[in-house]
């Protein structure tokens, strides 16, 4: 845990550096004509799985929680065109570590105006508490629901989240004690798998993503359990919920 924090508070640097630097060339001046909410769209899609943005609703945990790493500098005066400038930055030149390291970030994850359009929504928002509003408020569904999603005939079907966010269809799910088939579709570019815990019971499927299905077969008695994502940061990032088995 200790190199993870230290990894992390370089990449903070290294965000925060970019920052203080990042108006010489920045777009930020531009930003009245960016459009945000593509960019809180495309931000979700993919980011959020990797860096938490209280405003997006993200709870990513391998990189830089994006709040905490610009809020000092905004407090202390910091433009947000010149934190635009830097989040554009970053995304062309990210911080340079290792493809191991659970903080890298691949160069360009998006171009273009795409680029431009995250880079201004997460200057907009980093570290200004509150909630989006108008259309931003409405731009990116929610991530999940606490609406309990039933077994049909052995086979429980818990989706992971079509936007990369990291959760899955609920957080809750229902079954009847037997034998069980969970099927969890992903249709994002982000992978992940479903895996499930408890009452002496360890199983997880396989990692998917752009339209795969992780599966598990288990029999189980009557209990609770525990269905998760095994990738790093994932579970943590909220992606987990209870099964009631009956």
């Amino acid at each position: 845990m200790g190199r993870l924090r230290l990894r992390a508070r370089h990449v903070v640097s290294v965000l925060i550096g970019a920052a203080l630097i990042g108006a010489l060339g920045a777009c930020g001046s531009e930003s009245r004509d960016r459009d945000v909410v593509a960019g809180k769209q495309q931000f979700v899609k993919k980011c959020g799985a990797c860096h938490t943005l209280a405003r997006a609703g993200t709870k990513g945990t391998q990189g830089p929680n994006l709040d905490e790493a610009f809020r000092e500098a905004i407090e202390e005066g910091m433009g947000r065109d010149t934190v635009e400038g830097a989040v554009h930055d970053q995304i062309y030149h990210p911080a340079d570590l290792p493809k191991s390291s659970p903080a890298y970030m691949p160069p360009k994850i998006v171009t273009g105006d795409t680029a431009k359009n995250v880079a201004a929504y997460v200057a907009r928002v980093a570290a200004a508490g509150g909630k989006d509003t108008g259309r931003l408020a409405d731009a990116v569904k929610p991530a999940t629901s606490n609406k309990p999603i039933a077994a049909d005939n052995g086979v429980l079907q818990m989706p992971a989240n079509p936007d990369g966010q990291l959760a899955y269809a609920s957080t809750q799910a229902t079954a009847t004690a037997g034998e069980l088939k969970i099927e969890s579709k992903n249709d994002a570019q982000i992978p992940h798998d479903i895996a499930l815990e408890g009452n002496g019971v360890s199983e997880n499927g396989e990692t998917v993503q752009d339209g795969g299905t992780s599966e598990i077969d288990v029999d189980l008695k009557p209990g609770t359990y525990t269905y998760y994502c095994t990738l790093p940061g994932h579970r943590a990032g909220g992606m987990e919920g209870k099964l009631t088995v009956k």
